[in-house]
């Protein structure tokens, strides 16, 4: 029997026009963008459809712009089928959640408008960058960070697939570490941020953002969420509360999270996104012998 994951992304797969043609055949995905718009207090939709790229790419911008896309794609998808489980990369958890039923539309873009501007806040109170690193073992860069760790701050922070592990830090640790991963011979990729995400150097935003969490009072989930910073299927809502608590600081686990969901006997890997972004990060993810389909919201 088929199960459904449906995968929500997070920042890095934004483009000009996204989900406007969704929007001109279906009054419900407009109301999708309007409401961004409302509770943000900002020009979401007009940022989505015509840009400038620069704008749409602030943090402040984009987290909210990037939820309100998955949440139409989530509508257009749930007209065919229910998810059987329910994934998200970073932001994109909160997507997951959404499709889960433990948060509603508009909670989750208020949440994520407020976890958007407390990243943005903190990322110029403490200054941060990450890097993405292809072709050395997590064992090989987590010995690089500690070494790197004379010049402050490094972590490993995003397990995206087998080959490449993100590091996150203070912008001279990075920057050190990225001289130690070229001498091993990998590829060190510098991410357009402003601070070191999904790292202690967050703390100042989780720790603010945790008192807006505490106000809102999850649902139970109709199918099993993973969340990122265990990468494991739960189902339960203080669990998923939990998690979500320490996401801001806590790695984004996403090779375990495909490796459980498969392990969980999930078949089909469908991306609530206008094109193929995080789907490509999860088929990289796949065992080798797997028969799993990935693909995304097309309609």
């Amino acid at each position: 029997m088929s199960k459904k994951v449906f995968l929500f992304p997070g920042q890095g797969g934004q483009f000009i026009g996204q989900g406007r043609a969704w929007t001109e055949r279906s009054p419900s995905i407009k109301e999708i963008f309007q409401m961004a718009d409302d509770v943000s207090g900002r020009p979401i939709s007009k940022l989505c459809f015509e840009g400038p790229m620069e704008d749409l790419s602030k943090t402040v911008n984009l987290q909210p712009a990037v939820l309100a896309v998955s949440l139409a794609a989530l509508r257009l998808m749930k007209e065919e089928a229910e998810p059987d489980y329910a994934a998200g990369h970073s932001l994109g958890e909160f997507g997951a959640l959404c499709a889960a039923g433990v948060l509603d539309e508009e909670t989750a873009l208020r949440l994520v408008t407020k976890r958007a501007a407390l990243m943005n806040e903190n990322a110029e109170k403490h200054p941060g960058a990450m890097m993405a690193v292809i072709g050395l073992s997590v064992e090989a860069l987590e010995g690089i960070c500690e070494l790197a760790r004379n010049e402050g701050l490094v972590v490993t922070a995003n397990f995206n697939t087998p080959e490449q592990t993100v590091i996150s830090g203070d912008s001279r640790a990075v920057s050190a570490a990225g001289k130690f991963i070229k001498m091993k011979s990998g590829r060190a990729i510098a991410l357009p941020v402003s601070g070191a995400f999904h790292s202690a150097l967050m703390a100042d935003a989780a720790a603010c953002f945790a008192e807006e969490l505490g106000k809102i009072d999850f649902r139970e989930p109709i199918c099993p969420v993973v969340p990122n910073s265990l990468g494991t299927p739960v189902q339960s809502a203080a669990e998923i509360k939990e998690n979500l608590l320490k996401q801001i600081i806590s790695p984004v686990l996403w090779t375990k999270t495909v490796a459980s969901l498969i392990a969980a006997g999930a078949t089909e890997f469908i991306e609530a996104w206008p094109k193929a972004y995080l789907g490509a990060l999860t088929k990289k993810c796949l065992p080798a012998a797997s028969e799993a389909v990935v693909s995304f919201c097309s309609k």
